[in-house]
């Protein structure tokens, strides 16, 4: 049996960052993942200006943006372009993109360099309660079955989180999902500074879908190409992700001069916190396992990285996290998460995004418009900022948080 102090459920960027928080805290780590590094992963590869303030904190920031760096965001369509630097705050002002296959193996490095001992090939399979508490954990490691005693699990096991399931995790469809589909191409325009969005996504039939299409330059010689849409069970998005993306590569290769689409990848995303039963008194989930992902972009690398920092931060204190956990996440993301959602939900009605988006892309009111979008896009809005901005998108969210106060947000029913 191995014993140690933190054992960490998913070696990608929210699980790989853990580990190296709690090493740097002294404590002995094992990190495990079903994979063997490195491996690929459904992204859009974006590194905004908060995921590279997280990875400054983790020592890593120069090592990604060495080689490609971005200035902002360029947002297209409805006949309408805005260009939306990336504004100076908090976060700094420099974004990047890495393909996943090399970010996640730079990070899940840097865990085993500053002491956190790693198993590949290593799945999660079962548990032994203590009461309410996890005692042990099943590890099959190479195909044979291990024994892990932890003081503490962090769940980070992506998207479908099936550790988390089986601790009692439950999504809730009804509200807002999102689905992608993302590509490699080669261009010679990789080194382009911008990251590029197209609010207008048509799919073959010209019908703006509710979503978008992107363009995330590399700087290695291709582009991440990609193309997303909302979805609720209610009105679920009637296309397929694939079909779509390759209507979107066609439209826009002669402009960016694209090669074939290669390693085209598709996923489903939980957003905004619409899952429950994320903790008990000595487990917590992380990142994209707790859908910490900002519902109105998709983004979920920033926040899978500033949640592994919280989640380490609370292990020493010796409290039961059954409850300290989802009010911390609350209270950090609630209100955004829950306005995000509601606009995103916006976005699924048919009529909403061909009404409004030319009101939001054309003239002067997209000068004024879409640079706020851009940066509640790139969330980039924090607590201390004070301009009108931050003030309405608060404002806006605590309005929402009071009449949707009985809607899944990290809920407890376990």
């Amino acid at each position: 049996m191995s014993v140690v102090d933190v054992l960490v459920v998913g070696a990608g960027p929210a699980g790989a960052a853990a580990a190296i928080h709690a090493a740097d805290a002294g404590l002995e780590v094992l990190l495990v993942d079903a994979a063997t590094f490195p491996r690929d992963k459904t992204c859009g590869d974006g590194l905004t200006p908060r995921a590279i303030h997280s990875l400054a904190r983790l020592g890593l920031a120069d090592e990604v943006t060495r080689d490609y760096r971005n200035k902002g965001l360029k947002l297209r369509g409805f006949g309408g372009s805005v260009t939306a630097p990336w504004p100076e705050g908090h976060y700094g002002t420099v974004g990047s993109a890495m393909p996943r296959t090399e970010f996640d193996h730079l990070v899940v490095r840097a865990a085993v360099a500053r002491g956190a001992t790693l198993w590949e090939d290593a799945t999660a399979t079962a548990v032994t309660r203590e009461g309410r508490s996890i005692g042990e954990v099943t590890v099959r490691h190479g195909g044979v079955d291990k024994q892990v005693r932890a003081r503490w699990i962090l769940v980070a096991d992506g998207v479908r989180s099936t550790f988390g399931k089986l601790l009692g995790r439950e999504w809730h469809r009804g509200e807002v999902y999102g689905i992608a589909a993302r590509s490699y191409c080669t261009s010679p325009m990789s080194t382009e500074p911008w990251i590029h969005s197209d609010v207008e996504l048509l799919d073959d039939t010209g019908t703006v879908q509710p979503g978008y299409g992107w363009i995330f330059p590399l700087g290695d010689g291709r582009v991440n190409l990609g193309a997303g849409a909302l979805s609720t069970d209610a009105r679920p998005a009637k296309v397929n992700t694939k079909k779509l993306l390759a209507h979107y590569a066609a439209r826009k290769r002669q402009e960016w001069q694209l090669g074939p689409e290669q390693d085209v990848a598709s996923a489903l995303l939980p957003m905004g916190g619409a899952v429950s039963n994320v903790a008990g008194p000595n487990w917590m989930l992380i990142g994209d396992a707790a859908a910490l992902v900002n519902p109105l972009n998709g983004e979920g690398i920033d926040y899978g990285l500033e949640s592994a920092e919280m989640a380490v931060g609370l292990l020493q204190e010796g409290r039961d996290l059954t409850l300290v956990w989802p009010h911390l996440l609350r209270e950090t993301y609630g209100e955004a998460f829950l306005l995000a959602r509601t606009a995103a939900r916006l976005l699924t009605y048919p009529t909403f995004l061909p009404l409004v988006g030319p009101l939001g892309l054309r003239g002067p009111v997209g000068a004024v418009i879409m640079p706020a979008a851009a940066r509640l896009m790139g969330n980039l809005i924090t607590d201390e900022d004070r301009d009108l901005i931050a003030r309405a998108w608060r404002l806006s969210g605590a309005a929402v948080s009071r009449a949707r106060r009985d809607t899944p947000l990290w809920s407890t029913t376990a």
